[in-house]
């Protein structure tokens, strides 16, 4: 019986010991794997968009599905292109109001494929880019440009109607952004969609007066923020997004990374992902 108790006493501190450094293995391995888990989630949000798409150091054509996909391939969280549409109602992805020296809105779509970007892509249509946008893209989001019509008003309320039906009959809704310059097209959009996360680019209405309409976000030019740095302070109050155009100089980078801006807008993505990486290692080291 001796025997038994004490080997029993035995195996009791066997468990005992055991238990404790299985106990403090799990502590370790957790608070390690915790840390680690919560490095790759700062820096899966990153704050990056790609104006008119990554195509300055590779020399891609801007708003292009090449320059599209390659701020994908860097993992930016955004990438923001440009939507007119043409005399024959279709809507393309340009920037400038002309192409190829005619002017999209006076022109008929098949006209425009007369002319060729750099890389020898065709103008793309709205629905052939949102497509590429949403292959193999796990992270980054459309941030869809309206243009205001040159033509009036009504055409730009009506592209907006467009191009937030194709985009909803592409079930892309949950993963595009939109921004305009015309406020009327920006209600529209909410009109239309109301959950859809809408930026205003003018820079002419203080966050407080967003935030009333029921936008989203402010996307203006860094100009507007250095002028007005109040309205930093007041967009995080009212608990609106925080967005910039077009910052490309590093120390301006620098300023609005310190400012903790919700999205940053730059031709020179590459410059600020490994910026935004060094605050991270520096804030987990």
């Amino acid at each position: 019986m001796n025997k038994v108790l004490k080997l029993n006493k035995k195996i009791m501190q066997e468990y005992k010991f055991f238990s404790i450094v299985v106990i403090f293995l799990s502590v370790f391995i957790f608070s390690f794997t915790n840390k680690k888990n919560n490095i790759m989630t700062i820096e899966k949000q990153n704050s990056v968009i790609a104006h008119r798409g990554a195509w300055k150091k590779l020399g891609l054509p801007q708003n292009s599905i090449a320059s599209l996909k390659q701020a994908i391939a860097l993992g930016c969280i955004g990438s923001e292109f440009d939507v007119w549409m043409t005399a024959d109602g279709q809507l393309v992805v340009n920037h400038d109001q002309e192409f190829g020296g005619l002017d999209i809105e006076k022109t008929n779509y098949k006209d425009l494929l007369a002319h060729r970007l750099s890389n020898g892509e065709q103008i793309s249509t709205l629905a052939a880019y949102i497509r590429a946008g949403m292959e193999n893209n796990l992270n980054t989001r459309l941030v869809c440009e309206i243009k205001p019509s040159e033509i009036s008003k009504a055409r730009g309320v009506s592209i907006a109607e467009e191009t937030v039906k194709l985009i909803r009959s592409l079930k892309a809704e949950g993963k595009v952004d939109y921004i305009s310059f015309d406020f009327e097209i920006l209600k529209k959009v909410k009109e239309l969609e109301p959950g859809a996360p809408v930026q205003f680019l003018n820079g002419n209405k203080s966050p407080k007066a967003i935030k009333k309409a029921g936008m989203k976000g402010i996307n203006y030019n860094y100009k507007v923020f250095k002028i007005l740095p109040k309205w930093v302070k007041q967009a995080k109050e009212e608990g609106i997004i925080l967005n910039t155009w077009t910052v490309n100089d590093p120390e301006m980078m620098d300023w609005f990374l310190k400012k903790e801006f919700d999205f940053i807008t730059t031709d020179e993505p590459e410059l600020l992902l490994q910026k935004q990486k060094s605050l991270w290692t520096e804030g987990n080291s």
